[in-house]
C-alpha cells in the first residue's frame, strides 16, 4: 500500500474482552455506535447501525416463518388484568416484571404540576408476552377443526420492568417476533414446537454464525404455564451462556384459561393445543459476545448492514481518478450476489484522515474493506482487509479477480467466524463426572459449559444456583431423539441417571 495507509493510525478497545468482560461489551457497542441509553431507566435507543442488523434479522426471520405457513398479525401492548388471572402460573411468573398502567390522562395540580387524572376500571398490563391476549382473539377464531391450525406471527415491543439492564441483553423495553399457534392434537402442537426450535437452529448457526445446542428445559426453568419449553444456547467469550431463543409447547393450559375450544372431526368439542415461540434483539447482544475482539464488533456477512466498504486514498491531484476506479469497483460488485442476496456495498468517499476512517469502519464490524489509492489504480489491484484477520493483513488482489471471487471471500468470513466460535465453545466444555470436579470447575470466573448426568432432582438445581450461581441450561435434545437419553450416574446423588445435562452461568 502507499504511505497514505489507513491501517497506520488504528486503536485497540480498551480494555480488553478477558480482563473486563461487561465493560469490553459497553465499549463494542459505543464505538460501534449500535446504541446509547435512553433518558428512560432501563430503556435505550438503537441507533442506525444497531436497528439495520435487526431489521435483517428481522428480513431473515419473517421470509422462514411465511415459508412454513405463519401470517403476521398485530395484537394490543396493553393486556386487561383479567386476561393474566386466567392464567395462575403465567401470572406468577411475571408478575414482578409487570408494568401496569392504572390512570388516564393528566392534568395540572393547584401548584402547575402534571398528575394523573382519572383511575381505571380495570388495570392494564404493558405485555412482558402476548400468550393471555392472543388466547382470547384465538378463542374466537377457532370453531371448527377446519379453522386449525392457525399459525400467526407478530412484531412487536415488549416490557419487562428488570433490576438490572444491559443493552440488548436485558432491558426494560426490547424488541422481539413471537409466534402464536393453535393446533387440533397434542402430536401436531408438539411438532410446531420442534419445528420452531430447529428454525431457530438454523438461523442462529447459518445466518449468525453462531454456534448453538438445541435442548429442553428443566421444569424449574421452563416458561410459565408451558408443558415444554425448548431453547437454543449459545456460549458467549467469557463462558456463560445466552438463551438465544425459545419455543413453548404449552398444551392445553392457555386453551383452557382462554376458552379456545374447536368442534373436532367426530363432532365433539374439545380444548385447543397451543404453541408459542420467540427471538428478540437479545440475540444482537449474543453476536457482539460471540464474534468481536478488541478492536471492536465482527459481524457475520448475513448480518452486517455493509459487507463491503470501499475507502479511497487520495490527494487533491489524485482524487478524480482514485473516485473513478472506486465507482467503477462499485458498479462490478453490485451484480454480484451472496446467499441469494445482493452485496450490501458502498463507497466511502468523506474528506477525513485515512486512519480514522479505516478505524470506524473496523469498529462496525464490516467484514470487507477495500482501499485504493493510485498504486492500485495503476497496477489494476485492490487492496483488501478481511474483518475476522488481522487489521493490518492486506491481501492483493487484480481488480477482475475480486469481483469474480468477492462471494467466496464472504463465504469464508462466515464459516471462519462460525469455525471460530464452535472452537471456542468446545475448548471451553468439559464433561465432568463427579460432584467435587463439578464445583473444583464452576469456582473459577471463565468456567464454561459442563456436561454431566443428573438425575432430575429439582433441590440440586436450587443448590448449584445458590452456590454457584450455575444453572442447567438444557436437557441437549437432536432431530433424531427428544434428549439425550444416555444411562449414566448422577454426579450429585450417585443415583441412576436418565440423561447429560448442560451446566453453565448465563445471562
Amino acid at each position: 500500500m502507499t504511505e497514505e495507509s489507513m491501517t497506520e493510525e488504528i486503536c485497540a478497545v480498551s480494555p480488553k474482552r478477558f480482563e473486563n468482560f461487561p465493560e469490553w461489551y459497553q465499549q463494542v457497542i459505543k464505538l460501534a455506535d449500535m446504541a446509547e441509553n435512553s433518558p428512560v431507566r432501563g430503556c435505550m435507543v438503537i441507533k442506525p447501525w444497531g436497528y439495520a442488523i435487526w431489521e435483517l434479522i428481522q428480513k431473515e426471520l419473517d421470509e422462514k416463518f411465511k415459508e412454513s405457513g405463519h401470517k403476521n398479525a398485530y395484537f394490543p401492548m396493553f393486556i386487561p388484568l383479567r386476561c393474566f388471572e386466567n392464567e395462575a402460573k403465567h401470572v406468577e411468573g411475571f408478575a414482578k416484571e409487570c408494568a401496569v398502567v392504572t390512570h388516564t390522562r393528566l392534568q395540572a395540580d393547584g401548584n402547575g404540576k402534571l398528575v394523573p387524572a382519572s383511575e381505571l376500571e380495570e388495570p392494564l398490563i404493558v405485555r412482558p408476552t402476548s400468550e393471555t391476549i392472543i388466547g382470547e382473539m384465538f378463542s374466537k377464531w377457532a370453531k371448527s377443526y377446519r379453522d386449525l391450525p392457525i399459525k400467526i406471527n407478530q412484531w412487536a415491543n415488549i416490557v419487562r420492568w428488570e433490576m438490572r439492564t444491559r443493552m440488548f441483553l436485558r432491558t426494560t423495553e426490547f424488541l422481539w417476533q413471537e409466534g402464536h399457534t393453535v393446533h387440533s392434537t397434542p402430536e401436531e402442537a408438539v411438532e410446531e414446537a420442534r419445528s420452531m426450535l430447529k428454525c431457530y437452529t438454523d438461523f442462529a448457526e447459518s445466518f449468525l454464525a453462531m454456534p448453538v445446542i438445541p435442548g429442553m428445559k428443566t421444569e424449574s426453568e421452563k416458561f410459565p404455564g408451558a408443558e415444554d419449553t425448548y431453547t437454543i444456547e449459545a456460549m458467549m467469550q467469557d463462558g456463560k451462556a445466552l438463551q438465544a431463543g425459545t419455543s413453548h409447547f404449552l398444551g392445553q393450559n392457555f386453551a383452557k384459561s382462554s376458552n379456545i375450544k374447536f368442534i373436532n372431526r367426530d363432532g365433539q368439542e374439545e380444548y385447543g393445543w397451543t404453541t408459542s415461540w420467540g427471538v428478540s434483539t437479545r440475540v444482537i447482544g449474543g453476536l457482539v459476545m460471540t464474534h468481536s475482539d478488541d478492536n471492536g464488533l465482527v459481524l457475520p456477512p448475513n448480518v452486517a448492514p455493509v459487507q463491503i466498504v470501499i475507502c479511497p486514498i487520495y490527494n487533491e491531484d489524485t482524487r478524480s481518478e482514485v473516485l473513478e476506479c472506486c465507482h467503477r469497483l462499485l458498479d462490478e460488485l453490485k451484480s454480484r450476489m451472496f446467499d441469494k442476496h445482493p452485496i450490501r456495498i458502498e463507497v466511502d468517499d468523506r474528506d477525513i484522515r485515512g486512519g480514522e476512517k479505516a478505524w470506524e469502519w473496523i469498529k462496525k464490524g464490516v467484514p470487507i474493506r477495500v482501499e485504493i489509492g493510485m498504486r492500485e489504480v495503476t497496477s489494476k489491484n485492490v487492496c483488501v482487509y478481511r474483518r475476522d484477520e488481522s487489521p493490518k493483513t492486506c491481501k492483493s488482489f487484480g481488480f477482475s479477480e475480486f469481483v469474480n471471487i468477492v462471494g467466496n471471500i464472504l463465504l469464508d468470513i462466515k464459516n471462519s467466524l462460525f469455525g471460530r466460535a464452535k472452537k471456542f465453545r468446545d475448548d471451553n466444555s468439559k464433561h465432568i463426572s463427579s460432584r467435587d470436579e463439578f464445583f473444583d470447575y464452576f469456582k473459577s470466573e471463565h468456567a464454561g459449559f459442563a456436561h454431566a448426568h443428573w438425575c432430575g432432582d429439582p433441590k440440586i438445581e436450587e443448590q448449584i444456583k445458590s452456590e454457584l450461581g450455575v444453572s442447567i441450561r438444557c436437557i441437549p435434545i437432536s432431530d433424531a431423539q427428544e434428549s439425550n437419553s444416555v444411562q449414566g450416574t448422577c454426579i450429585f446423588t450417585g443415583n441412576p441417571s436418565p440423561q447429560e445435562a448442560i451446566f453453565a452461568r448465563s445471562y
